[in-house]
């Protein structure tokens, strides 16, 4: 059953929630990749394709909307304005690396965005950062499934308790987010 759902809707809902956030949903994506719910390579292109579509949409509307998209969140005012300065000063790298940071995931496009960067330049250089991005944190949730079941055995008798366990920490992890960011 659990097969059959996740060769059904895996892929879409790695998609959306790379395009939305990514970190957690990748590590998920992984891990069910080790178990052969899924295939690696596709969860890496997938989440390759999120990431890059997210980050694209975000810096398209911080070019034509960044400033009055900063205002709405107190915290993302704040962390734009910080974000603006490194950005100025270090543009290729701040474009190639902030999906590394965490936090900075949904601001930095935009403040990219909002600095004028070149948007083909950016086109290249975030399919880049995605790239690298998705492959390592893939392959890492990957291989953190083989050091994990060779610490607890035989996970497969286990495998749908981890699978909700994890499932529930991501929700309660976005939930707690979510409701704790200012209105």
């Amino acid at each position: 059953m659990l097969q059959h759902f996740l060769e059904h809707f895996g892929y879409p809902a790695l998609f959306v929630g790379t395009f939305l956030e990514g970190e957690t949903i990748l590590v998920l994506a992984g891990f069910l990749a080790f178990h052969d719910y899924l295939r690696l390579d596709l969860v890496i292109f997938t989440a390759f394709a999120g990431a890059f579509c997210g980050d694209q949409l975000w810096f398209l509307l911080g070019r034509h909307h960044g400033r009055r998209l900063l205002r709405r969140k107190a915290r993302w005012e704040a962390a734009g304005e910080k974000a603006l300065g490194l950005v100025r000063r270090h543009p290729d790298l701040w474009v190639l690396g902030f999906r590394f940071v965490y936090g900075l995931r949904t601001v930095m496009p935009v403040v990219i965005g909002l600095s004028g960067y070149p948007p083909r330049r950016y086109l290249l250089f975030n399919a880049l950062g995605a790239a690298i991005w998705a492959t390592a944190l893939g392959f890492a949730a990957f291989h953190f499934g083989t050091l994990l079941e060779g610490l607890l055995g035989h996970l497969k008798r286990y495998e749908f308790y981890v699978l909700g366990a994890l499932f529930l920490i991501g929700v309660l992890m976005w939930l707690w987010r979510y409701f704790r960011a200012p209105r």
